[in-house]
């Protein structure tokens, strides 16, 4: 143990390790990459971090600059939990402190997972309705700006967040609130930390009105600071937006509040399958009027690999062996919506086939809910690496994109298969890759950038469902023009004026830095 590890360990109640059992295993996350860190601290309180954060911030100043990254259950895709400085896990901070059932708020640690907080929610009969990361902490979907796949009827995870506090670089808390006028003013001519936070931002704001304007209008990009644009409000200033897609490199969030809402009754599922994509868009836009609280699309050659691994979904198929699958379920009046669908069958190909929720068909779409895990997961001799994933794709162009998607699939010797949202239109490509091969980082680069420009050149974004991170940044970097780099730039300073959160992710990814941490081992097991 390094006299810094145990300088650390003097100071804080929680444990700092540099021991390299846990530093190997705090080097990866979901995505593809390794990067060992030095030191991985798990603090057990608010003060424990803010004694962490004032300590590496005392050393940048000296020039001793140690890199933070804060880490929740490692699921992110992008790589922005790994560095080569210190990872600070929150996965102690997990409590949930206070619920008021009356109002249906809740205060908790930004450790506690999706998957808890609900849990203990449902005692009360409330919930937090987003689907798609039940396993990953409440810190770590706001640093994401996560929305979910149930987020077209419900919205994403700032819905529901009301307040936020943050550690800042220098050791001070901050808690977030909308500030109107007379306070905002009060606030900004404080001589703290905080009030200076506020004097710049307000004038950052105002110096940059027309292009944050613009980026309003354009709001399906996640790169940068995305929700920077509802900070101001009518000359009030709320600094919470800020840190939704940030993923830690303005602050650390220590606590949240959120606002709940009643549990609705299980909904119902149907699935139905088409042969030709087209039919199953016209399908499901033909359906969307019914508001089902989840409106999915998958390839179905996804559910053909499932079907051969053992699972019983010979239903689902029924003969086809190219076609497209799309999941839809309700959980208002789901028995009238599906009522609905019956009486739309015959709008639909002859060939399509259809699957209601009924006693009979619940373990083949319990199943079938399964198949995607069962993809991504079950790999011989290799891994379907996260390197194209959660990118957002105008539903209309899916057709010309999948026709783009089979010239990229010969070039590349890869065969790909399209899955997402059709709610949201946010998608995910996730083709084998063996990372024991010598080719595997020249490989990958490549579908990274092809993959990219087809992206973009069917209307999509990269980075529109996730936040840039290591991987992403590596095309988004390039692609962002100059007076959003500098606004994005000054904002980063604003908050972390020496530069030790995070540094290496977002604005200051290196491209080479990235492509040559991919790992050169394939993963024995994947959550979804």
């Amino acid at each position: 143990m390094g006299k810094i590890t145990k300088y650390l360990n003097q100071l804080t109640v929680g444990n700092v390790f540099d021991s390299p059992e846990i530093i190997e295993k705090y080097s990866v996350d979901q995505s593809a990459l390794r990067v060992k860190p030095k030191f991985v601290a798990f603090p057990e309180s608010t003060d424990d971090i803010r004694k962490l954060l004032k300590f590496f911030n005392q050393l940048a100043s000296k020039d001793i600059k140690v890199a933070v990254t804060a880490r929740g259950t490692g699921l992110g895709e992008g790589g922005a939990a790994l560095t080569n400085g210190v990872v600070i896990s929150t996965e102690k901070l997990n409590h949930l402190l206070e619920i008021d059932s009356r109002e249906r708020l809740v205060r908790v640690q930004s450790g506690i997972t999706l998957h808890e907080l609900n849990t203990a929610l449902s005692v009360s009969g409330l919930t937090i309705p987003i689907d798609g990361c039940n396993e990953r902490t409440i810190g770590g979907l706001i640093s994401e700006n996560f929305k979910g796949q149930c987020s077209k009827k419900y919205g994403g995870l700032y819905a529901y967040v009301e307040r936020i506090e943050i550690v800042l670089t220098n050791g001070e808390c901050l808690q977030t609130e909308r500030l109107k006028k007379y306070a905002l003013a009060k606030r900004a001519a404080e001589k703290t930390t905080e009030g200076e936070i506020y004097r710049k931002t307000v004038k950052l704001v105002k110096e940059n009105a027309d292009l944050i304007d613009k980026l309003s209008k354009n709001n399906k990009d996640q790169s940068g600071y995305p929700m920077l644009a509802q900070a101001p409000r009518r000359e009030t200033m709320d600094l919470m937006p800020l840190f939704f897609g940030a993923e830690g490199t303005l602050g650390i969030i220590s606590e949240v509040i959120l606002r709940a809402v009643p549990i609705k009754k299980r909904p119902e599922r149907v699935v139905a399958t088409f042969k030709e994509v087209e039919d199953a868009l016209n399908y499901a836009k033909a359906i969307e009027p019914l508001k089902p609280r989840r409106l999915d699309l998958f390839d179905l050659k996804i559910i053909m690999e499932a079907r051969e691994s053992g699972k019983n979904l010979d239903g689902v198929i029924k003969k086809l062996e190219d076609g497209f699958v799309v999941f839809a379920n309700f959980d208002d009046r789901p028995a009238t919506c599906i009522k609905r669908i019956k009486a739309m069958r015959d709008k639909f190909s002859h060939s399509a086939r259809f699957i209601y929720e009924s006693v009979n068909d619940r373990p083949t779409l319990n199943e079938f809910e399964n198949a995607l895990e069962n993809y991504l997961g079950y790999v011989k001799n290799g891994e379907r690496v996260p390197i194209l994933t959660n990118f957002y794709l105008p539903n209309e162009n899916i057709a010309n994109f999948l026709q783009d998607l089979t010239i990229l699939e010969k070039k590349l010797n890869l065969k790909v298969e399209l899955y997402g949202s059709i709610g949201s239109s946010i998608y995910n490509l996730r083709p084998k890759f063996n990372l024991e091969d010598k080719e595997f980082n020249k490989r990958a680069t490549m579908f990274l950038r092809a993959g990219a420009f087809i992206i973009n050149r069917q209307g999509g974004k990269l980075a529109g469902g996730t936040p840039e991170g290591r991987l992403k940044a590596v095309v988004t970097n390039t692609e962002m023009l100059e007076p959003e780099k500098k606004m994005y730039t000054k904002l980063k300073e604003i908050f972390d004026s020496n530069d030790i959160l995070s540094p290496d992710i977002k604005l200051g990814t290196s491209s080479k830095f990235t492509l040559t941490h991919f790992r050169s081992e394939n993963r024995t097991s994947v959550i979804v």
